[in-house]
């Protein structure tokens, strides 16, 4: 998941339990407020008839035009001892007019008059419906979470795709970059210390891995240099042998297995020091090549070199691909996929190339799936195959990576497919 969908996520979560308390305490309070209003104008209303009551005067009428109604009752003394003077509390009133209850405030006081009796005067008013208060602020606070999360997430989004654009310019700079190969310099944004120290970060990552990537190439390519005199002179010397005639049958066949071992040595040298040329950008001469015409040139050489296998080959050309690269590396590239195929498919097995849409594909059978994230590497086999140096699609990869071409490797219905696609 990405980063920004991950905060948008977690500030989901947040809210939710932000905006539940937030309802709950709103709800609480609203009640309390309208409590503490409806308790006061019982107040002024109880004490308006007691004072009526001990100075003789006329009594309101009940329901006359107001909401709030009362009842006086005598009480004894011990009544007043388990009592309280003044209570507030909610309950359901008969509503005689209406034929129904309602919720209402109501508020009990206890009084005396002048000759020492006790009454408990009642007074009730009617309130709001607590239920339909409450399913009210719980629609409304879901309303206003997702009205308040949608706001909260597209500001974010915003403000976040903004801040980390340096970020999102060096993580750019990174999927492009490859060893070796000249790169624009690393974007460095001054105006935020974080961005500023990672970019100075990544471009002396990027310095060491240039100078040690430097330094494998000239290895490689030094000692590949140096070993090809000494490998043309063991040749040299191994031929003489063999054609010495006071040789023994088994000294002559142990002369050939070092020849052989010799010939491997030979090649994967030669192998590497045009790893290393390719590398190196020694290939800058380039003309339109056909890759159709190279495949169609260099498949039926390869069916009649390994023609004792049995293999059977298909070839699919929708027509000429045309392509701007050099031409050795172009052969470079369709042979060692053409001999990966034929040297890695049993006896009996099926080779299928094709060309289309600027797409060049080679099937060959398989019995499981290949390392896709190692298979490009160098000296990587899945299954040891004689004749192969375990460099024929580390080449491939090369020239890809010279010319930004697409390679990749899928395993589909029991069949080995290696792709290039040029752009």
């Amino acid at each position: 998941m990405k980063l920004i969908y991950r905060i948008a996520l977690r500030l989901s979560l947040l809210l939710l339990p932000l905006m539940a308390l937030w309802a709950a305490l709103f709800y609480y309070a609203m009640v309390d407020e309208i409590n503490d209003e409806a308790d006061d104008a019982l107040e002024d209303y109880s004490e308006l008839i007691i004072v009526r009551m001990l100075a003789g005067r006329e009594l309101p009428a009940l329901n006359s035009g107001s909401n709030n109604n009362y009842s006086i009752v005598p009480v004894n003394e011990d009544y007043v001892k388990t009592h309280p003077r003044i209570h507030y509390r909610d309950a359901e009133v008969f509503i005689p007019e209406k034929e129904e209850t309602e919720p209402a405030r109501i508020l009990t006081t206890i009084f005396q008059d002048r000759e020492g009796h006790f009454y408990k005067l009642t007074v009730a008013t009617p309130t709001f419906e607590k239920d339909d208060l409450f399913r009210a602020i719980f629609y409304w606070i879901i309303f206003l979470y997702l009205l308040l999360l949608l706001t909260v997430l597209g500001l974010t989004v915003w403000v976040f795709r903004r801040t980390m654009q340096p970020l999102y310019a060096l993580l750019q700079w990174l999927d492009g970059y490859t060893p070796g190969r000249v790169a624009g310099p690393v974007p460095v944004d001054a105006t935020i210390p974080e961005f500023h120290r990672l970019s100075v970060t990544t471009q002396q990552a990027v310095n060491r891995s240039e100078e040690l990537f430097e330094r494998q190439k000239q290895f490689i390519g030094n000692a590949s240099h140096e070993l090809q005199t000494p490998l043309a002179i063991l040749g040299n010397r191994l031929e003489w042998l063999l054609d010495c005639g006071d040789l023994k049958e088994e000294q002559l066949g142990e002369l050939v297995k070092m020849q052989r071992t010799l010939s491997h040595v030979v090649r994967l040298n030669r192998t590497l020091l045009l790893l290393t040329k390719i590398e190196n950008g020694q290939f800058p001469e380039s003309s339109e090549v056909d890759i159709a015409a190279i495949v169609s040139e260099q498949l039926p050489l390869y069916d009649e070199i390994y023609a004792s296998r049995g293999i059977v080959q298909t070839m699919r050309i929708a027509g000429p691909l045309v392509v701007e690269m050099n031409e050795s590396l172009a052969t470079i590239l369709v042979t060692n996929l053409l001999k990966n195929a034929y040297v890695h498919t049993a006896e009996q097995g099926h080779v299928e190339v094709s060309v289309h849409d600027r797409t060049l594909e080679v099937y060959n059978d398989g019995t499981a799936p290949l390392d896709a994230d190692h298979i490009f590497e160098r000296f990587y086999q899945g299954t040891k195959k004689e004749g192969s140096t375990g460099l024929g699609l580390a080449l491939v990869s090369a020239v890809g990576r010279y010319y930004g071409l697409r390679v990749a490797y899928r395993f589909v219905e029991g069949r080995h497919c290696f792709t290039v696609v040029w752009p």
